[in-house]
């Protein structure tokens, strides 16, 4: 199913723009799914006024022979199994609990053009311009006609696209999106599932806490009910900015900044560039010492068993420093963050329950907030056995504290497979979410510490 719901736009000297051409369609599943309902769980909901953005850029030898046609043909039987994608929300009786009608609406489809190659884009400096590569939409005001998923195909001069997924963090976390993604390469390879779609999904049971809370999640922070328009106005102006950590910056900051052996260390990567970071943050931010922080990443106790299936399984937690981070050593730092980070999870969606219909709530941004994605399998898109170029991700809808996103780097398209994860002597990217008005203080920091920020 296509509709075609929107015209071209016409900018002034259109293609001396970064982004021009933009033209909208509904593209949906072939075949009907009948009246389903999806039913948010709690933690879904506390995620509701979070979004996810990711750019995949593809080079030429990639996507050839993948005309619009015959993109939309692998679409439609991909969306089969993930039809709760392509349905609307709508509220129970008397405005209450929001859940996702079925009704096959169909994912949003956006076309557009670059003036710009791939390496370009790749050489540009300015993070912020990649977000045009993908849609900034939210869910509202009006929920019934508000599409969850937008995938945004942009033509890249010298051939190559990029690919912008725009995704409503109510559906799932980064995983479910890379998995998401990876089935969609997977089906324009040809490479469909034998079994049929299953219309009997629902997200996880909320978990009830083990015995009764004696306090309340610091990572989960209420706002202000936004009503049915599904964003938080913006605390402060932000920015984003990313670069590349290599292995042998990794290796060099491990060996000079850890006083035990740093191949004994348990440290990881993650832990380490967020304690520089955090440190760094801690140094040029006025008023009172940055002291607790909330550190998101990859579950370890539920693991994924149907990737088709879409959760917010990411472990929720906060650690608070009783000393001084700007002073701290920054071993000492990496090992708090790497041991005392406690599962939130039960309590966030404890108090999400008591008021699942009026309350609002955000994670990202409440605290300075670092989420590691390391393992996320965005890598593992693949076309004619080649990974995207680049990958980047963002969170829209956070708090005026900022975001932290430590993320795989590219994949070497020589190097023998591994189904899109990390190996372990790659290096990252870490892309940062953070008020405007100390970014460049910040970027000196991280360059004195070792990072070429």
């Amino acid at each position: 199913m296509v509709v075609c719901s929107s015209s071209t736009k016409n900018p002034k000297d259109e293609e001396s723009s970064l982004v021009y051409g933009h033209r909208l369609s509904s593209v949906g599943s072939a075949t009907v799914t009948g009246d389903l309902v999806y039913e948010p769980n709690n933690m879904d909901l506390a995620m509701k006024l979070h979004y996810l953005r990711v750019v995949y850029f593809l080079d030429s030898e990639a996507i050839e022979g993948l005309i619009p046609v015959k993109l939309k043909e692998g679409i439609f039987a991909w969306l089969c199994y993930y039809y709760e994608t392509c349905g609307r929300f709508r509220r129970s009786e008397n405005g209450g609990k929001p859940y996702i009608k079925c009704n096959d609406c169909g994912v949003r489809f956006v076309e557009a053009k670059s003036s710009k190659t791939l390496e370009e884009w790749l050489q540009i400096k300015d993070t912020f311009s990649q977000r045009l590569l993908v849609a900034d939409n939210v869910i509202g005001p009006e929920l019934t006609f508000s599409p969850l998923v937008f995938l945004q195909v942009t033509l890249l001069k010298c051939g190559g696209i990029s690919l912008g997924v725009s995704w409503a963090h109510v559906l799932g976390d980064a995983f479910s999106v890379s998995n998401f993604m990876n089935t969609l390469s997977q089906f324009l390879r040809g490479m469909k599932p034998t079994y049929p779609p299953n219309f009997n999904k629902s997200p996880p049971q909320n978990q009830k806490p083990i015995k009764p809370m004696t306090s309340e999640s610091l990572s989960l922070k209420q706002v202000s009910p936004v009503g049915d328009k599904w964003i938080m106005p913006l605390p402060c102006e932000m920015d984003t900015f990313s670069f590349q950590v290599k292995p042998t910056q990794l290796a060099h900051l491990q060996v000079n900044l850890f006083e035990n052996d740093s191949t004994l260390s348990p440290i990881q990567p993650f832990e380490l560039l967020s304690a520089i970071i955090w440190q760094a943050i801690a140094r040029i931010k006025n008023g009172p010492e940055l002291n607790t922080v909330t550190i998101m990443k990859k579950s370890a106790t539920s693991p994924i068993t149907d990737e088709m299936h879409l959760r917010n399984n990411l472990f929720v937690g906060s650690v608070k420093a009783d000393f001084s981070v700007m002073k701290a050593h920054l071993e000492v730092i990496a090992t708090l963050i790497h041991d005392m980070a406690k599962d939130e999870r039960a309590q966030i969606e404890e108090i999400v329950g008591r008021d699942p219909e009026r309350s609002d709530f955000i994670i990202y941004g409440s605290n300075l907030t670092f989420v590691n994605l390391e393992d996320a399998g965005f890598y593992g898109f693949e076309l004619k056995g080649l990974s995207p170029r680049f990958v980047n991700c963002f969170v829209d809808g956070i708090g005026g504290e900022g975001v932290v996103l430590v993320l795989p780097s590219p994949k070497d398209n020589n190097n023998d497979k591994n189904n899109g994860t990390l190996k372990c002597e790659e290096g990252r990217v870490v892309t940062l979410i953070l008020p405007n008005y100390y970014m460049v203080k910040l970027k000196e920091e991280l360059k004195e510490c070792g990072l070429s920020a």
